[in-house]
């Protein structure tokens, strides 16, 4: 069992400083950064990021791309509204998936529940805190481009719009399989990146399609297996050749967002050159908290978190609880806007 205390990773936070909306300018987006070394937190806007990245550095980003993948559906005999987010849409061929179910009352298995453009799925039960439903026609990425709504998380209290199609979506994604933003990569602009290239700054990229392990509390089980719920991972050849080089050279790794921790972390090995990370793809377990030892990345793009969650005790276990928790302080004194939609932290 994890040695973990959830309660060391509560902090209160102001309704008003949860981000509804995103920043009007992508990179005007306020930047907390955190230099481990020498414990100081500076105050800066994230295109100023430039100044923090040197000639030489590898930026490693997330490509995966949010798919429209919340339904709302009714009840065939009853009527009662149904809201549905199937959690591993990354493939057309599989119809029985695992999902956020939402209703008023108890859904029986095998009911059937009616959807836009004259859809069904099956409800098929429940497992200890994930349902599972059969979609009863091919095709589903298709189906939910045309019919589905951006999934944004419950704490955004307002329905999804227009824009939140091109802003809950990083500008570099491009391969369809998550159900939340990696937040992270929100705040970058195609000027920016062409900034930081035309400065000697390189980039390569991992695919990790975010379900429900990314944005979970973590329960009870998670803290006795030492392990979180399964995600969808790739790395290709040539990324993995890419890290490895500049790795052996020294040049810093740069993780945009701890899903792309996860991904470098889950591949990285022992080598008689040090460690480095093999290509592959599967699906991923592992629960990064305090104490783990990091193996390939040096610094870390990363939102503001929820307390008490997987992703607070990633952060943690890079830089510091203390450390962490007297930067959420200050932010939360500084007005810092938090979650997927907030500011951001850059910690080297």
């Amino acid at each position: 069992m994890i040695n973990v205390n959830l309660e060391d990773y509560h902090y209160t936070l102001p309704k008003e400083l949860i981000a509804k909306y995103p920043a009007s300018d992508r990179e005007m987006s306020r930047l907390m950064v955190l230099d481990r070394k020498n414990r100081r937190i500076t105050h800066r806007h994230f295109y100023e990021i430039i100044n923090y990245l040197n000639t030489g550095d590898l930026v490693v980003r997330n490509i995966s791309q949010v798919v429209p993948a919340r339904l709302i559906g009714y009840r065939e005999h009853t009527g009662g509204k149904v809201e549905i987010l199937p959690l591993q849409v990354f493939s057309s061929s599989d119809s029985e998936l695992p999902a956020l179910v939402k209703c008023r009352g108890r859904l029986k298995p095998g009911e059937r529940i009616l959807l836009p453009g004259d859809r069904s799925v099956i409800y098929l039960g429940k497992g200890q805190d994930i349902h599972r439903i059969k979609f009863e026609f091919p095709d589903l990425l298709t189906y939910l481009y045309e019919y589905g709504k951006i999934p944004l998380p419950p704490y955004i209290k307002r329905e999804d719009e227009e824009q939140d199609r091109e802003r809950y979506q990083t500008v570099y994604a491009y391969k369809p399989g998550s159900v939340a933003a990696p937040t992270a990569g929100l705040h970058f602009t195609r000027r920016l990146i062409e900034n930081l290239k035309n400065k000697g700054i390189q980039f390569t990229d991992v695919i990790l399609h975010i379900s429900y392990a990314t944005f979970k509390p973590i329960s009870h089980s998670e803290l006795i297996s030492g392990k979180l719920h399964r995600e969808y991972f790739e790395i290709s050849e040539e990324a993995a050749e890419k890290i490895n080089e500049f790795k052996s050279k020294g040049n810093r790794i740069i993780a945009v967002g701890t899903t792309t921790v996860r991904v470098l972390e889950s591949q990285a090995i022992t080598t008689s050159r040090g460690y480095e990370v093999i290509a592959g793809k599967g699906m991923t377990e592992l629960f990064i908290y305090p104490g783990y030892k990091f193996k390939i990345i040096d610094a870390l793009i990363t939102n503001f978190h929820l307390p008490r969650t997987s992703l607070l005790l990633l952060v943690s276990a890079f830089c510091g609880k203390e450390f962490l928790l007297s930067a959420y302080k200050q932010a939360i004194e500084k007005k810092y806007r938090f979650f997927s939609y907030g500011d951001c932290m850059f910690i080297l």
